[in-house]
């Protein structure tokens, strides 16, 4: 299990925002532009408990691609993409009485209000299905599409107008301009005679109504998602042209006026104790409802106040969603098998004997280190009861709130066989036989929780994995280069095949070419079509966007906002790579404005610069800068805001604003919030009482104003 977070070390932080940004990105992608969850709600829900948990003990390690920054998944390429008008963020999530009162103490508090009971909260239940915007022009149903990013979604709008419960026309009266939005899902008894149909066919059957759901709605052909009796709940709205009502009930009540299906469990409540109250009764009419929920929603109910609370980077303020507890049950651990990732990290998986959990069949879970597998964490602590370790052959407690593979809770130790013996976590790695070591944090003496190959680029497992990464959609995005292929071509013995480095990709079709024995369109798989086709792929690469070229390379903690982040910094690689290489002694200007930008830590510029340190990272990007040009970044662009760009720092008692509400509007414009002031201030605005800031931003020459100018400056 991984360290307390308040044991953690800024070293050990760091890299656990880097793992934790990169599996809940993969799982965002797996869960929204699949509908293929590899993990369960609660499993999931852990590490973004984790995540958050770790940027607030250290915010200056925020990542750019943080989870708390982004939401949902790239849509797919199967549909044609729509931009939502407004963007489509998620909640976030709370999980206990603790957490309910802390969130509605935060609106009160974000206001500058007593928290007295005078500010109304809609509560209803969190239905389990796909998220949908539905847009209506001249009372018309015009385009449907799903949440994606949060920013671009996929246009279903064929196979939503076959949804009987869905208006094709609003009402006279309705805006000229509605976006709609709400959750597609299918009734339990709908997916429960689906499911019989299918055994009936002798056809393979669904796993759980929300998967069936999302894969309906995403038929090709709009008559198989007819067939499958799609229902909607309307509870939201994005662009709309003339506000029917002030307040989040009464916008529902009006969309039921307009013919969409609103769920009769909505309530509008003022204490924390009748929240709670309705949150219990959701729950026990949980069993008997129609359609799964895995919790409650609450909501600010006035509009105005809404606007005021504002937004954090992926969700409302003003909102957050009330979980139940997950479900448990038995199995047993047939094997534990490990894998080895890019980073030469070792990965335990449990094997477990086929469980139905809820509806869902799961036959594995990680066990995530060597020290989860022995009931400790990194700092000694017992992580299960009595620190029970887990073997194979032992029948254990597994958890899962709504979708896939389970986390491991504890070991039943009166039904552990006898004879089992400890696991014992290899020293070697399984795929190339290199030393596999826990590295030791100098500072602190603590050994790392993960373990690692060290063979580097000997190890095929890391050195596939680097070039899988490579060609991900997200970095270069090679089509016809997948996982096989990578595979194919690293294994090849033959050099008119071999692509063992990221240059080698660009060399194959000059190495094809010239080879007179060896063509690839020979080889089973291949073909003259698709062999043309990859090697247009790949020279449609030769130019690349310079934040992907930077993510491509797989430098330690850079996930893909943060290379956005440095190539919006750098504007071209050349002028990276010069100022990394001058950062080397981890001193100097190079290195301070490394430190200096938003969003980069200590830790992440030290892997950055470390990475250029190493002559082979160097030799392999030297040659593949002979065969790609990266492109000069494009600047980001608030269209007439006159802070765009510029930083800004809060002092003093403010008294127009909350500190919250100011921050929260300068980043809507497009600046940048600090918490101290420096050389690369912009403005700063002070409020009564501001001391040592304001001394030091007359004393670097930075514009200071007070609350009214600033509010003048940016139109009010």
């Amino acid at each position: 299990m991984s360290t307390e977070v308040d044991s953690l070390t800024i070293e050990e932080a760091a890299a656990e925002l880097e793992r934790l940004a990169k599996e809940i990105a993969r799982n965002d992608a797996l869960y929204h532009g699949k509908d293929a969850p590899v993990i369960s709600d609660a499993e999931y829900d852990a590490l973004k408990r984790r995540n958050d948990a770790i940027e607030a003990r250290f915010p200056e390690l925020i990542r750019e691609d943080s989870p708390s920054r982004h939401v949902g998944a790239a849509p797919s390429a199967t549909f044609s993409a729509v931009v939502h008008a407004r963007p489509m963020l998620s909640l976030d999530n709370t999980f206990s009485q603790e957490d309910v009162q802390d969130f509605v103490a935060s609106v009160y508090r974000f206001l500058g209000r007593l928290p007295d009971q005078s500010i109304a909260f809609t509560a209803e239940p969190k239905i389990d299905g796909l998220s949908m915007s539905i847009r209506y022009e001249n009372r018309k149903l015009v385009t449907a599409a799903t949440r994606g990013d949060g920013t671009t979604g996929e246009n279903v709008t064929a196979n939503i107008r076959t949804i009987k419960e869905i208006p094709q026309t609003l009402p006279a009266g309705a805006p000229d301009i509605v976006e709609v939005r709400g959750e597609v899902y299918m009734a339990k008894s709908d997916f429960l005679a689906l499911n019989a149909q299918m055994e009936a066919e002798g056809k393979q059957i669904y796993v759980n109504p929300r998967n069936t759901a999302a894969g309906s709605l995403r038929q090709l052909d709009a008559k198989v998602t007819a067939s499958r009796k799609l229902k909607f709940f309307a509870y939201a709205w994005g662009e709309i042209s003339d506000m029917p009502s002030d307040t989040q009930f009464g916008m529902v009540e009006k969309f039921q006026d307009w013919g969409f299906p609103v769920n009769p469990l909505m309530k509008r409540l003022n204490s924390v104790a009748d929240i709670l109250a309705h949150y219990d009764d959701i729950g026990l009419k949980r069993p008997d409802l129609d359609y799964d929920i895995d919790g409650v929603v609450y909501k600010v109910d006035s509009l105005e106040l809404q606007a005021r609370l504002g937004f954090r980077s992926r969700s409302p303020r003003w909102a957050t969603a009330h979980k139940f507890p997950a479900e448990q049950a038995f199995t047993k651990v047939t094997a534990i098998d490990i894998q080895v990732g890019r980073t030469g990290a070792l990965t335990p998986v449990a094997r477990l004997e086929p469980i139905t959990v809820g509806g869902v069949v799961v036959t594995n879970a990680t066990l995530h280190n060597a020290d989860y597998i022995e009931g400790i964490g990194n700092s000694g602590e017992r992580i299960r009861e009595e620190g029970h370790d887990i073997r194979i052959g032992d029948t254990v407690i597994v958890q899962r709130a709504g979708d896939v593979i389970p986390q491991v809770l504890d070991v039943v130790m009166e039904r552990r066989p006898e004879g089992t013996e400890r696991y014992k976590f290899p020293t070697k790695c399984p795929v190339c036989g290199s030393h596999a070591v826990r590295e030791k944090n100098e500072k602190t003496g603590k050994l790392d929780s993960v373990t690692r190959c060290t063979g580097g680029f000997i190890c095929r497992a890391q050195a596939t994995e680097h070039l899988k990464h490579f060609v991900s959609r997200n970095a270069f995005d090679i089509e016809g280069l997948g996982t096989k292929q990578v595979d194919f071509f690293f294994e090849s013995e033959d050099p008119a095949l071999q692509i063992r480095t990221a240059p080698d990709i660009f060399t194959l079709k000059a190495r094809q070419e010239a080879s007179p024995l060896t063509k690839l369109e020979n080889i089973e798989g291949f073909g003259k079509v698709s062999v043309r086709k990859l090697f247009d792929a790949i020279d449609e690469r030769r130019q690349i966007a310079l934040h992907r070229f930077i993510y491509a390379l797989g430098i330690r903690h850079v996930g893909e906002t943060t290379a956005k982040l440095l190539a919006r910094s750098y504007g071209t690689y050349e002028a990276f790579e010069a100022a990394m290489k001058e950062a080397a002694p981890l001193s100097g200007d190079a290195w301070n404005d490394l430190n200096d930008i938003e969003g980069i830590g200590e830790i992440v510029a030290r892997a950055i610069v470390e990475f250029y340190k190493e002559p082979r990272n160097v030799e392999v990007i030297s040659r593949l800068l002979a065969e790609v040009k990266p492109q000069e970044a494009e600047q980001p662009v608030t269209s007439g805001s006159p802070v765009v760009g510029k930083t800004v720092v809060f002092t003093g008692s403010l008294e127009k604003f909350t500190r919250d509400e100011a921050k929260a509007r300068a980043e809507s414009l497009g600046a940048k919030v600090a918490g101290s002031v420096s050389k690369k201030t912009d403005i700063l605005v002070a409020g009564p009482g501001a001391g040592s800031k304001l001394d030091k931003a007359r004393e670097l020459g930075v514009q200071t104003m007070d609350e009214d100018e600033w509010l003048a400056l940016i139109g009010g």
